[in-house]
């Protein structure tokens, strides 16, 4: 069976340990967004791939940006999680203007990105690829409480804590990418086709392991082809074509669009 007639799993019960650190935690009780794309424009060299989009993430929000192969959605995150440069608009994190900052800086600032791919190191243990995310000095003094909530979300990485990285499933791996990025103790997460090269049950899994992040209350942007299940897991959706925002909405209206249903979903 393949990947949209699969439902994505009930949330369980999620780890207390997965909160922001302290230099993160927002200030008062502001409901501004905590991440903002404003009218950028991006592109590579002289070629122009994204035109004029923006976005925003809300405390609390899981929000899918969706679209097909080469549509700009990995350039977006790659902009705001301060690899690329927008060539005009802006990236706000908590009220913070952050264009053109470093990914060093980014982080010191609580973004953390899940790249494509996982980008893990195969033949370090499943434990020193998740230490890597707690390098910076606040979430290296949390290490050992990031350990613990990690491994409450994924039980699987404490019985293979000690194994290669690169001798896990594929699924398997990706949880490793996740929880890397959760030791930082972000207050925002950004994630790149976390799905990518998934077979179907594991999408299954992987879709309900983010759910179950979501549900501690951190903000996630999560970019994703399976457009499907984006849109039974986030609350808000973005549709990006050819560079442009041509839809967005609460998730639970958008996937009965005509447009979406025709375009990504074969209806």
């Amino acid at each position: 069976m393949g990947d949209d007639g699969l439902d994505v799993p009930a949330a369980d019960p999620v780890p207390a340990a997965l909160s922001p650190a302290p230099e993160a935690a927002r200030d008062g009780g502001a409901s501004e967004p905590v991440l903002q794309v404003v009218d950028a424009d991006l592109g590579y060299g002289e070629l122009q791939v994204v035109f004029g989009v923006s976005l925003h993430v809300d405390p609390g929000e899981l929000v899918g940006l969706v679209g097909g192969n080469g549509s700009g959605k990995s350039t977006i995150l790659r902009a705001v999680s301060g690899m690329i440069r927008p060539w005009r608009g802006r990236v706000v994190l908590a009220g913070e203007d952050v264009t053109g900052l470093t990914p060093h800086e980014l982080a010191l600032r609580g973004l953390a990105h899940v790249p494509m791919g996982r980008q893990l190191f195969p033949d370090m243990t499943v434990e020193e690829n998740l230490s890597l995310g707690a390098y910076l000095k606040p979430a290296r003094a949390r290490r050992r409480e990031g350990f613990a909530a990690v491994y409450e979300l994924f039980p699987d990485l404490y019985d293979k804590r000690r194994a290669p990285a690169g001798a896990l499933s594929g699924g398997q791996q990706q949880m490793v990418a996740i929880g890397r990025a959760l030791m930082l103790h972000p207050r925002v997460l950004i994630m790149d086709e976390p799905s990518l090269g998934l077979a179907p049950l594991l999408v299954r899994e992987v879709m309900g392991v983010i759910r179950r992040v979501s549900a501690t209350g951190l903000p996630i942007l999560l970019v994703e082809q399976n457009v499907r299940q984006v849109l039974k897991v986030s609350d808000r959706t973005y549709v990006l074509e050819n560079g442009r925002l041509v839809l967005e909405g609460p998730s639970s209206e958008l996937l009965g669009h005509p447009t979406i249903a025709r375009a990504y979903l074969g209806i």
